[in-house]
């Protein structure tokens, strides 16, 4: 199982009640939250409202084929893993299975033991995945996220926040005189500059929240969901403020905050391109109005 505070899902779709009832039983008794569907049907309504980590699946069911649940899963519950169980008499060869997106299958009978070794194997692999991408989204001088991380989920938030409503503001941050201050005091001096805005970006924002990031040199990005236009701008002023209790000579912050709410009217991906434009507008003309200062267009 991941090391993870919470036990994965996993959700079992078997029409035969006896080996449904079975492997729930082995799986939850192995430490996962188990969940099951009787049939193909059931088991895209259950996807359409939980998260599950990954679903095994008979290959062969009445109403929807175990490979045309896999294609759903891949298109629609991105994420969601998925291992195929077969029936004996399955001609079904492993390498069908794989090529068709599965991480793996077993054929029942189901040995318990296999079973229990490549749910851990999947969970592994899992886990080593997503440590990855991780790292790969991370800025290594500040441990914030980076300008790759920022481009791959900005337009998730924007569409995110449009389907259900909710406030969404965006704030872009340059770091004022830093190319100055690099060339007279030496760029170690200049990242321990940014390292402490870092620190503060984390400090100043809600944690599991909101998402900051370093977009690249001195320019940075905070992403602001579920909040009121009050709220956002409380907390670039605060950013703003601890900058300033830091006192890091002429180096100052302009700020500029977007409400994401304007541009709600095209794509996500439309809408996020006019969005970072106005983001960016509004940090110049803090930059323009002498620095040190948010300017909000929200």
């Amino acid at each position: 199982m991941e090391p993870n505070k919470h036990p994965a899902t996993i959700l079992i779709v078997d029409n035969d009640d006896l080996a449904r009832m079975s492997l729930s039983v082995l799986i939850s008794s192995l430490g996962f939250h188990c969940t099951v569907a009787s049939s193909g049907e059931e088991a895209l309504e259950i996807l359409a409202k939980t998260k599950c980590d990954l679903v095994l699946s008979n290959r062969i069911s009445p109403d929807i084929d175990g490979m045309e649940l896999l294609k759903n899963i891949q298109e629609n519950s991105p994420g969601t893993e998925v291992i195929l169980t077969t029936d004996p008499d399955d001609s079904i060869r492993h390498a069908e299975v794989i090529k068709a997106g599965a991480i793996d299958f077993i054929r029942k009978p189901i040995d318990n033991s296999e079973l229990e070794a490549k749910l851990a194997r999947a969970f592994r692999e899992r886990q080593l995945v997503r440590e990855l991408e991780l790292l790969s989204m991370c800025d290594g001088l500040t441990s914030l996220l980076n300008r790759r991380a920022f481009e791959s989920r900005f337009t998730g938030e924007v569409e995110r926040a449009r389907r259900q409503s909710y406030g969404l503001y965006l704030a872009i941050i340059d770091v004022d005189n830093l190319r100055e201050y690099n060339k007279t005091r030496g760029h170690r001096y200049g990242d321990a500059i940014l390292i402490s805005l870092g620190k503060i970006l984390q400090e100043c924002t809600r944690c599991n929240v909101d998402q900051a990031f370093r977009l690249g040199g001195d320019e940075f990005a905070v992403l602001l969901p579920q909040t009121t236009a009050t709220q956002a701008t409380e907390i670039v002023q605060r950013i703003l403020l601890r900058f300033v209790e830091g006192n890091y000579s002429a180096v100052t912050l302009s700020i500029g905050i977007v409400s994401c709410h304007r541009n709600m009217s095209l794509s996500p991906e439309k809408d996020g391109e006019k969005i970072k434009k106005r983001a960016v507008q509004a940090m110049q003309e803090a930059k323009d109005s002498g620095k040190n200062c948010v300017v909000c267009r929200i």
